[in-house]
């Protein structure tokens, strides 16, 4: 009965946790986008995105993941993250594509990440090549 009690807790508390990103005291409030299905959406469609939010890329090997802005409706930046979480490339101020064929983005070097933020956030905190994220994961209360 106490393992069913507390599987019970677990699995009801993990739906309402939340992921932050760090760069030094900056933190954003990110979804993961971890499956192909929840890549290829990204934040198409989107109108508008919190000024502490964004979106984290999780991909299960590294790669030289290119981005494009297909169906995007807001102006991102694009940070390329290495395995321990270093910047390793950075694409700012990146526009939605208003005409196809859309222009891609790539990084320079291999990453394991991608986190999305509005545009002009990686200037507004100082983002620089070789910063290094944090991620930390709380609970709701």
């Amino acid at each position: 009965m106490f393992i069913y009690l507390w599987l019970f807790f677990f699995v009801c508390s993990a739906a309402f946790a939340e992921t932050a990103v760090c760069f030094q005291d900056q933190c954003f409030t990110v979804e993961t986008a971890g499956t192909f299905e929840e890549q290829s959406q990204g934040l198409q469609f989107r109108t508008e995105l919190a000024p502490d939010a964004g979106m984290l890329f999780i991909f299960s090997h590294d790669g030289r993941y290119a981005f494009w802005m297909k169906d995007t409706l807001i102006p991102l930046d694009m940070i390329w993250l290495d395995r321990d979480m270093k910047v390793v490339h950075m694409k700012e101020n990146v526009p939605p594509c208003t005409h196809d064929p859309c222009p891609s983005y790539s990084p320079e070097s291999p990453a394991r990440y991608v986190l999305e933020l509005n545009a002009g956030m990686v200037q507004k905190i100082g983002l620089k090549i070789d910063d290094v994220m944090r991620r930390v994961i709380s609970h709701k209360p």
